[in-house]
């Protein structure tokens, strides 16, 4: 397997393609926690050893879940996790970055994670009522604690990472990435190459989507969480459908699938760049680890760049409310 370098002065390796587990528990259909433990040994067996968790997935369940499927195979894996998204009482989201929460879900994350150790932790969503120096300097006392060996940060602006980076080292910065989300490009990426922070690349493959299976929300099922997302809405669909031709085409030419294009092209950003798709099936995620092997020419990324620009995708990549907590 294939390795890449986290940040921050870490000095820590992990694969070159990680696994991100919030559909195994969450959002994306009914759970099969007997598939996707399976789905973590053959992830395990194949080298991919950096799996990506957070206390907001079905409100711990999945660390719960990779607590069992852990178990004497910690030593196995760089397991990540993050905190700061929470669920109120009237089933509405909020962020908390308060110190003395940090402590608090740390602990509660060992303990559903049953660890002494969380290798990378994040702040999943930026607390703009706390300033960031204030959140970032509870979470290295974890470090100090040796609670947790590496700090993260989500969907954070560039004055945030700044000011976060300049409070205590940050490995890693984690936004969604892929041919139809490359915002990022224009100053989170410089940015983090500036200051040493490796990208960790969330849907890489557009949710699914530019994977070329979904053609219409019914290749959805009732509960999966995409049927709200506004890319996946019915009036989005067709003319995002239309992009991802441009993807099978690629995927023809080198006798692979469209998803192995989608992430190829994301591990070609460079070498500090760390997708996580996202699966609880062993077959998608041998596909994913397959994207490895996939080498476009430099025409095949001219055609892909020309067809994805900043800002293609019909619709945002989340609905109003969580868009507004991006960026802070």
């Amino acid at each position: 397997m294939q390795k890449r370098n986290l940040g921050g002065g870490s000095g820590l390796s992990v694969s070159a393609v990680g696994l991100g587990c919030m559909g195994m528990s969450t959002t994306y259909g009914e759970r099969n926690d007997a598939e996707s433990t399976a789905t973590i040994h053959r992830a395990i067996e194949l080298g991919l050893d950096f799996l990506d968790t957070s206390d907001a997935y079905a409100n711990g369940v999945n660390e719960e879940l990779l607590a069992q499927a852990l178990k004497g195979r910690r030593d196995k894996v760089i397991l990540a996790t993050k905190f700061g998204n929470i669920r109120k009482p009237d089933g509405g989201n909020a962020v908390d970055g308060r110190p003395e929460y940090v402590v608090e879900a740390c602990d509660a994350s060992l303990r559903r994670l049953g660890t002494d150790v969380i290798d990378l932790y994040y702040q999943h969503r930026v607390d703009g009522d706390v300033p960031i120096e204030d959140t970032v300097g509870a979470m290295a006392s974890l470090v100090d604690a040796g609670k947790v060996r590496f700090l993260g940060l989500s969907e954070a602006g560039p004055d945030t990472i700044r000011r976060a980076n300049a409070t205590h080292p940050i490995a890693a910065l984690q936004t969604e990435y892929s041919l139809w989300s490359r915002d990022c490009e224009r100053e989170l990426l410089p940015l983090c190459r500036e200051l040493g922070i490796a990208y960790v690349a969330y849907a890489p493959l557009g949710r699914g989507f530019l994977s070329g299976t979904i053609h219409d929300q019914d290749d959805l099922v009732e509960k999966d969480g995409r049927r709200n997302h506004p890319r996946f809405a019915p009036e989005n669909l067709e003319s995002n459908r239309l992009l991802v031709g441009y993807i099978d085409q690629i995927a023809k030419q080198n006798n692979c699938t469209a998803a192995q294009v989608a992430i190829a092209w994301v591990l070609a950003q460079g070498n500090d760049i760390i997708p996580i798709p996202g699966t609880k099936r062993i077959s998608y995620l041998e596909e994913n680890i397959g994207a490895l092997d996939v080498a476009l020419n430099e025409a095949q990324f001219d055609q892909l760049n020309d067809a994805f620009p900043v800002g293609v995708a019909a619709g945002e990549r989340y609905g109003a409310g969580q868009m507004k907590r991006l960026g802070i």
